[in-house]
């Protein structure tokens, strides 16, 4: 597959991923939303307001996620496959001794073409540590040393 179609399928990938948490939250939401409003009508007292507040609680986790999601969402706008250069950077494909890693969102493991890609983030431990770097450099992440291959 040709290096461009290549990180083309795995953008699309990473934004799928983070259109299903995007819409997952929201689905999400908007039932926990509807079980609040339900339970009002249904209970009294202390219970109601223990019931009220542990719903809000889960309301405000889920925005959360959702405003996560549309971070990651912003980041793969901001990425330009077709940017050749020499350092990895973001929308960097990256192959190391230990696999190949997209520098994208952190959508964990996809499969392209029969082949497995690691979508991380460049905040991420492994991407933060590849950032900059070039073929040839190595670096160290939990004992375990890694080498680029190639960085396109």
């Amino acid at each position: 597959m040709e290096m461009e179609s290549l990180k083309g399928a795995l953008l699309s990938a990473c934004k799928q991923y983070v259109q299903d948490r995007i819409t997952n939250a929201d689905q999400a939401i908007a039932v926990a939303s509807d079980a609040a409003t339900d339970d009002t009508k249904s209970s009294a007292g202390d219970k109601f307001e223990t019931t009220r507040e542990m719903m809000q609680q889960e309301i405000n986790r889920l925005q959360q996620l959702l405003a996560q999601a549309r971070q990651m969402e912003q980041v793969l706008r901001n990425i330009d496959i077709n940017i050749h250069a020499k350092q990895a950077m973001l929308g960097s494909l990256v192959e190391t001794n230990h696999g190949a890693f997209f520098l994208s969102v952190s959508a964990g493991q996809l499969l392209v073409d029969g082949k497995t890609y690691f979508a991380v983030s460049i905040a991420s431990p492994v991407g933060s540590l590849m950032l900059g770097k070039e073929v040839g450099e190595q670096f160290t992440l939990n004992q375990i040393e890694y080498q680029l291959v190639s960085v396109s």
